[in-house]
Protein backbone atom coordinates (compact mmCIF):
# COMPACT_ATOMS: atom_id res chain seq x y z
CA UNK A 1 0.00 0.00 0.00
CA UNK A 2 1.58 3.86 -1.07
CA UNK A 3 2.65 5.35 2.38
CA UNK A 4 2.10 8.56 0.57
CA UNK A 5 -1.53 8.20 -0.66
CA UNK A 6 -4.72 9.55 1.67
CA UNK A 7 -7.83 7.55 1.37
CA UNK A 8 -11.24 8.55 2.36
CA UNK A 9 -13.14 5.86 3.93
CA UNK A 10 -16.91 6.11 5.03
CA UNK A 11 -18.06 4.46 8.33
CA UNK A 12 -21.14 4.22 10.34
CA UNK A 13 -20.80 5.69 14.18
CA UNK A 14 -20.46 1.65 15.55
CA UNK A 15 -17.86 0.82 13.02
CA UNK A 16 -15.67 4.08 13.96
CA UNK A 17 -16.29 2.98 17.46
CA UNK A 18 -14.72 -0.58 16.88
CA UNK A 19 -12.32 0.39 14.66
CA UNK A 20 -10.89 3.49 16.92
CA UNK A 21 -11.14 0.75 19.64
CA UNK A 22 -9.23 -1.92 17.82
CA UNK A 23 -6.52 0.61 17.51
CA UNK A 24 -6.23 1.59 21.00
CA UNK A 25 -5.67 -2.13 21.67
CA UNK A 26 -3.04 -2.00 19.71
CA UNK A 27 -1.55 1.07 21.26
CA UNK A 28 -1.49 -0.50 24.43
CA UNK A 29 -0.13 -3.64 23.38
CA UNK A 30 2.66 -1.68 21.91
CA UNK A 31 3.37 0.73 24.98
CA UNK A 32 3.04 -2.75 27.47
CA UNK A 33 5.91 -4.08 25.53
CA UNK A 34 7.70 -0.80 25.87
CA UNK A 35 7.42 -1.28 29.49
CA UNK A 36 8.29 -5.01 30.04
CA UNK A 37 11.38 -4.03 28.02
CA UNK A 38 11.98 -1.44 29.57
CA UNK A 39 11.45 -3.14 33.50
CA UNK A 40 11.43 -6.90 33.03
CA UNK A 41 8.28 -6.98 34.49
CA UNK A 42 4.95 -7.83 32.86
CA UNK A 43 2.40 -4.83 33.47
CA UNK A 44 -0.40 -7.18 33.66
CA UNK A 45 -0.91 -10.51 34.75
CA UNK A 46 -2.87 -11.40 31.18
CA UNK A 47 0.46 -9.54 29.05
CA UNK A 48 1.82 -11.02 25.86
CA UNK A 49 5.15 -9.29 24.16
CA UNK A 50 4.54 -8.31 20.81
CA UNK A 51 7.93 -8.96 18.74
CA UNK A 52 10.27 -6.27 18.29
CA UNK A 53 13.55 -5.21 18.68
CA UNK A 54 13.63 -2.97 21.58
CA UNK A 55 11.65 -0.69 24.33
CA UNK A 56 12.56 1.88 21.70
CA UNK A 57 10.62 0.64 18.41
CA UNK A 58 7.75 -0.07 20.73
CA UNK A 59 7.49 3.17 22.29
CA UNK A 60 7.92 4.46 18.20
CA UNK A 61 4.95 2.16 17.43
CA UNK A 62 2.64 2.62 20.24
CA UNK A 63 2.99 6.76 19.61
CA UNK A 64 2.22 6.12 16.05
CA UNK A 65 -0.90 4.33 16.95
CA UNK A 66 -1.45 6.98 18.94
CA UNK A 67 -1.03 9.50 16.00
CA UNK A 68 -3.54 7.94 13.65
CA UNK A 69 -5.83 7.80 16.95
CA UNK A 70 -5.78 11.29 17.26
CA UNK A 71 -5.88 12.34 13.46
CA UNK A 72 -9.30 10.64 13.20
CA UNK A 73 -10.86 11.70 16.24
CA UNK A 74 -9.67 15.45 14.89
CA UNK A 75 -11.78 14.08 11.39
CA UNK A 76 -14.67 13.02 13.42
CA UNK A 77 -14.67 15.96 15.58
CA UNK A 78 -14.94 18.11 12.67
CA UNK A 79 -17.18 15.88 10.94
CA UNK A 80 -19.49 16.37 13.86
CA UNK A 81 -19.59 20.52 14.28
CA UNK A 82 -23.26 22.00 13.38
CA UNK A 83 -23.41 23.59 9.71
CA UNK A 84 -23.11 27.17 10.10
Amino acid sequence: MPHDKEYVIRLNGFDLGQLLDGLEVRATAWRNTATYMTTGEAPTADFVAEECTDAEEAKRLADHYDRIIAEVLKQKSEQDRPWP
